[in-house]
C-alpha cells in the first residue's frame, strides 16, 4: 500500500486490523496455553515443572514489546 502511495489513514486502517488480529491471535494462544501446558503442570507431582511453567508465563507476560 505505501508503494501504491495510497492515502495514510487507508494504511493506518489497515495496520490497526493487523494488530488487532495479531492480539486476538495472541489471547488465543494464551489462553490454550493456560488451559493445556499450565493447567497440566499445576497438576502434576512435578514441582520443578510447575515453578518453570509458572516463571515462563510471568516472564512471557513482563517482557517489553
Amino acid at each position: 500500500m505505501i508503494d501504491e502511495d495510497r492515502y495514510c489513514i487507508d494504511i493506518l486502517t489497515q495496520v490497526k486490523a493487523v494488530q488487532a488480529a495479531l492480539k486476538k491471535v495472541e489471547g488465543e494462544l494464551l489462553s490454550d496455553h493456560a488451559d493445556h501446558c499450565l493447567a497440566s503442570a499445576i497438576a502434576s507431582d512435578d514441582q520443578d515443572e510447575r515453578e518453570r511453567k509458572v516463571a515462563e508465563l510471568v516472564a512471557l507476560l513482563l517482557k517489553k514489546t
